[in-house]
């Protein structure tokens, strides 16, 4: 009996943590499923106690397999909303995604191709690498600095820690056990990623950073970013 090859599409899981992003959510949400990729899509949007039209806006979209929305009570933070929704991922990749508009999700091919290459395992979206409009003074000279102590610390070659595209297989990121509830688990992923000597690889993409005032990520969560990679150096 000949053997029939079949070729099994491999599955992608976008997870998109909100908290108050109504004004931006809808748009970000028709961009990931709009770009092309060989991948199967699984869409998670966490709602992570949003004050604001988020709820309504959820509910507008068409029930599918495809998309899946977790709804939390209060808000637990970005690292707690993705901790829920990597329990119901089921793809081989997880892509992380802002739901602002900062980070383009055309870029996300390119960030799946390197996973072509079965020795990787963890990739990031460099804003560094990519030619993009600079950031206020401060949120620049800050990534900068939490992506110098990532270096020392972890003897790692990064260009751009505090990047919100943060793309891994599922096991790895499952294997991390991660504690973190808010924005420190950003650095805590890098940390122990880096403690367990994977590589992380690193695309160019593209950013386009909202106005200061708007961000929710403030000078102190840079300084609570370098504790944290202190912390996780030292700790698991």
């Amino acid at each position: 009996m000949n053997k029939v090859n079949i070729k099994v599409r491999r599955a992608l899981s976008i997870i998109i943590p909100s908290f108050n992003e109504g004004k931006t959510l809808k748009e970000i949400v028709n961009k990931v499923l709009s770009f092309k990729t060989i991948y199967n899509k699984e869409v998670i949007i966490v709602d992570d106690g949003s004050t604001d039209e988020t709820r309504q806006i959820l509910k507008r979209f068409p029930s599918s397999k495809n998309i899946k929305v977790i709804v939390n009570s209060k808000n637990l933070g970005k690292g707690a909303s993705v901790t829920r929704a990597l329990k119901i991922a089921t793809g081989d990749i997880v892509v992380i995604q802002d739901a602002d508009l900062e980070y383009d999700p055309r870029d996300i091919p390119k960030i799946l191709a390197l996973f072509d290459n079965k020795n990787v395992k963890v990739v990031y979206g460099s804003r560094i690498l990519g030619n993009n409009p600079s950031s206020h003074w401060t949120f620049n000279l800050g990534g900068q600095l939490v992506t110098l102590v990532t270096n020392i610390l972890f003897r790692t070659n990064i260009t751009d820690e505090p990047t919100g595209y943060k793309a891994m297989r599922r096991d790895v990121l499952k294997n991390l056990k991660l504690k973190s509830q808010g924005f420190e688990f950003c650095p805590e992923i890098t940390a122990k990623i880096a403690k367990q000597k994977i590589k992380i690889w690193e695309v160019p993409i593209s950013y386009h950073p909202r106005p200061v005032k708007e961000k929710k990520i403030k000078w102190q969560d840079g300084v609570a970013a370098i504790f944290y990679l202190l912390k996780y150096r030292i700790t698991d």
